[in-house]
């Protein structure tokens, strides 16, 4: 998935400040206010931060509850866009940020949480129509930024299928490859998280239809995030997480255990 830096954060912060000073003046708390539009205290108290951006559907229902005359509307429109992010990205990238847990099923390129930078570089120059190297270095970047989640006090627990070819495949060269490996071996001994390869051999898969994410927030909402060529979608209705989630059991059942999967990675590298 490509990323960048996020919308302008003083514009953000601006939004949120607004809200939190007509919530107030309507004598409403961030509980309540989430109460009323079961999106949960948490996420009006990071909009009204500046750390998750406001959606115009949401300004639009606060808007008319708390008779601002249009003005979260109004000023969500005029933010200054200074990324490349797109729409259909940034809530995904909101939720991940603050997941519990995610899971994860690839099989085109690896996971962009376990991703080198190198790797990163070569998965962006290969986009058609291509990138320039300044956007490449800010993707990148963005994408590296995005791995710190792993490594917090807090970080999720994390669970990453991948299907065997995508282990294999050198892309951006035989030293990136070589180095996007060693670091797989290495993120696949931190704790809360678990790397399993799909093996090749498999006469049966549960996943053809593509890769996909599920996260479970804070509040114990469980989603789903797939993408395609031109866009993505985050899933929020039960009944199709529920049919992702059950993909996910079974590609964990098909695929290598942990254990076996770090000793495909050592021959791997045992091979270079």
């Amino acid at each position: 998935m490509g990323t960048t830096t996020r919308r302008n954060a003083s514009a953000m912060r601006m939004v949120g400040a607004l809200l939190a000073l007509y919530r107030q003046n309507a004598g409403l708390t961030q509980r309540s206010l989430g109460e009323r539009f079961v999106v949960g205290e948490q996420q009006i108290a990071s909009i009204e931060q500046g750390r998750r951006p406001l959606k115009p559907d949401l300004a639009e229902r606060l808007d008319e509850l708390l008779d601002t005359k249009g003005a979260l509307s109004t000023a969500l429109s005029r933010m200054p866009e200074v990324d490349l992010v797109p729409l259909w990205a940034e809530e995904y990238l909101d939720r991940e940020r603050e997941a519990i847990a995610i899971s994860s099923y690839e099989n085109q390129v690896l996971p962009g949480l376990l991703q080198t930078e190198a790797y990163a570089w070569a998965v962006f120059r290969s986009r058609v129509p291509f990138y320039d190297e300044d956007t490449i270095a800010r993707l990148a970047a963005a994408r590296i930024e995005r791995q710190g989640i792993l490594h917090g006090k807090d970080a999720p627990i994390t669970c990453f299928v991948v299907w065997e070819p995508v282990v294999r495949a050198p892309i951006g060269g035989r030293e990136v490859w070589a180095e996007q490996l060693r670091h797989l071996r290495a993120c696949s001994e931190l704790p809360g998280l678990m790397l399993q390869i799909l093996p090749l051999d498999r006469t049966s898969h549960a996943s053809l239809d593509g890769p996909f994410v599920l996260l479970e927030t804070p509040e114990h909402q469980r989603l789903a995030y797939t993408e395609n060529q031109r866009g993505s979608q985050l899933i929020a209705d039960p009944d199709e997480v529920a049919i992702l989630t059950q993909k996910c059991a079974m590609l964990r059942s098909q695929a290598l255990t942990p254990e076996d999967t770090r000793g495909l990675l050592d021959r791997l590298l045992g091979e270079q």
